[in-house]
Order: structure tokens, then C-alpha cells, then sequence
């Protein structure tokens, strides 16, 4: 006999069955938001908002995980024609985070959409 044989069966083995059910549906359904900026402050304070605003709702957090920073850097001649000894490096890092929720409802989702955040900072979610 199979499990959706005996949970069909009895009404009270029904509900739990369902109610079971519900709960993996709830736990298998997660938001993965991704956060990018130059400034890691400014990152760290939008990463607070959002965190700060799904635990509000009661979805479970995971996170802010920091992820590797890029590095990215660029070199120049100092001098226009010759001295191409006379160099200068610049160098640009962008910081990421990364934030899980899981078992978001639809609270959650309308606190994130009515966050204000700041305009350097990058923001990824996949569903």
C-alpha cells in the first residue's frame, strides 16, 4: 500500500498528510537575493534591511553570507609618450553578499517591495 493510499483512507491521517505536504511545499520554496556595491557599508546596511524585514514577516534567514570580493585592477603609463617605467595602478573591488529566505509568504514579499534602498546598490533575486 502506498503513503497516498493511507492518507486518503483516514480522515485524521488526511490532514496530517496535507498539512505535512504543505509544510515541504513551504520549506522547498526559498528567495535568493545577491547584493553587489563597491562601498561594503552601504552593502552591509541594505543586506540589515532586508534581513531585518523577512525575519518581520516570520520566513526563516540565511544569512548575509559574504561571497569572494572581485578585484579588479588597471594599470597606466604615467607619462604620455616615453617613461614607460613611471607606472600607476588603480584597483576597483566590489563586495557581494548573499541572502536566503526560505519559506517566504506573500508578507514577505511585499516588505521587500516596499524597501528603499540605496542607488549603489545591485540587487539579484531568483525565485
Amino acid at each position: 500500500m502506498t503513503h497516498q493510499a493511507v492518507c486518503i483512507d483516514d480522515p485524521i491521517v488526511k490532514q496530517i498528510c496535507d498539512w505535512r505536504n504543505k509544510m515541504a511545499n513551504n520549506a522547498k520554496q526559498k528567495i535568493r537575493i545577491r547584493l553587489k556595491a563597491y562601498d561594503h557599508e552601504l552593502l552591509d546596511s541594505s543586506a540589515g534591511k532586508i534581513v531585518e524585514a523577512a525575519k518581520a514577516t516570520g520566513a526563516t534567514v540565511s544569512g548575509p553570507v559574504p561571497l569572494p570580493t572581485e578585484k579588479e585592477i588597471i594599470t597606466i603609463l604615467r607619462a604620455v609618450h616615453k617613461y614607460k617605467d613611471s607606472r600607476e595602478q588603480f584597483e576597483q573591488r566590489t563586495h557581494k553578499r548573499l541572502i536566503d529566505i526560505i519559506g517566504p509568504n506573500q508578507k514577505t514579499v511585499d516588505a521587500l517591495m516596499k524597501l528603499n534602498l540605496p542607488a549603489g546598490v545591485d540587487i539579484e533575486i531568483k525565485l
